[in-house]
């Protein structure tokens, strides 16, 4: 086995390295700095050792040392247990939640990536006893190019269209444009909403995104990632002063209230813009047999 020694020492490296590269705290400050990132960083080294021990088994034909993959696809499943409930459990502090889809997400993201450097590993260890170290320095890059493509995904200003909007009131009821928000009925919060408050149209691009970003789920992320950036003039106890969307019933064009403390049109429009196009909120209604024969005969 002395012969395989490099080949895995490569092959934990370079996959441990992908995880460091897939590893990112922004403006959410998630995964948390800095025991979060140690977390998530000794599951990569395990998920990279996993990957680079598994061809030296299969070289020596022993095929049972590769159910230890089983073993990691559990443990795994558990990565992605644990930040659901961490993430649940911390949503209840948030003045703006993140919601249950968003909260998926992440924890789907988490799990995922141990896979991608655990293949890393693989391929790399594998390129090493096939070839060469050089070769095996091509595959890693490759490896870390696809594994950035494959985590980044879409975001919402590839579906939308987003544009300032103005806010009023009807009486009681408020509005931006002409989508209705909900009703204030003090005299002292309608104040500070117009004082405070922004509004924002997102208006959908075709039919999926109409589908999509009417998913509650893909809302809530957006007032989320908007409150953090942005902050929220709000404290607990003041449902009047809550950040929401609501949904033109007509066109699928949302209206977005919120009350940011850094009041700037531009970095809410990016932020906006910046939110994550969530997996369990993608529909895709002009995929289906119905949508297309009905177009056919149009």
């Amino acid at each position: 086995m002395s012969e395989y020694i490099f080949p895995i020492l490569f092959g934990v490296v370079t996959g441990t390295l992908a995880r460091i590269l897939l590893l990112r705290t922004d403006y959410r400050q998630y995964p948390t700095y800095l025991h979060g990132k140690i977390i998530h960083l000794s599951l990569g080294f395990i998920s990279a050792s996993l990957g680079a021990l598994a061809v030296p088994a299969l070289l020596e034909k022993e095929f049972t040392a590769v159910t230890l993959l089983t073993v990691a696809a559990t443990q795994f499943r558990d990565v992605r247990n644990m930040e659901r409930n961490t993430l649940t459990e911390m949503d209840s502090f948030e003045l703006v939640t993140r919601g249950k889809t968003y909260i998926e997400g992440i924890a789907i993201s988490f799990e995922s990536r141990n896979y991608l450097v655990m293949f890393t590993g693989f391929l790399t260890s594998l390129s090493y006893i096939l070839w060469n170290v050089f070769i095996a320095i091509i595959v890693a890059i490759v490896c870390f190019v696809l594994g950035h493509i494959l985590m980044s995904g879409s975001v919402l200003e590839d579906i939308v269209k987003i544009d300032q909007a103005e806010i009023s009131f009807d009486g009681a009821g408020l509005y931006v444009d002409n989508i209705y928000i909900m009703n204030i009925g003090l005299p002292e919060r309608k104040k500070e909403i117009m004082k405070y408050g922004m509004g924002f149209v997102v208006t959908p691009k075709n039919m999926n995104a109409i589908s999509t970003i009417g998913n509650l789920g893909q809302r809530q992320a957006i007032i989320h990632d908007v409150s953090v950036a942005l902050g929220v003039f709000r404290d607990s106890g003041t449902p009047a002063l809550t950040p929401l969307i609501k949904r033109d019933l007509d066109d699928g064009r949302l209206g977005v209230f919120i009350l940011p403390q850094i009041r700037d049109v531009a970095v809410a429009k990016k932020v906006i813009g910046s939110v994550p196009v969530l997996e369990n909120a993608v529909r895709m209604p002009s995929e289906t047999n119905a949508y297309k024969k009905g177009a056919h005969k149009k």
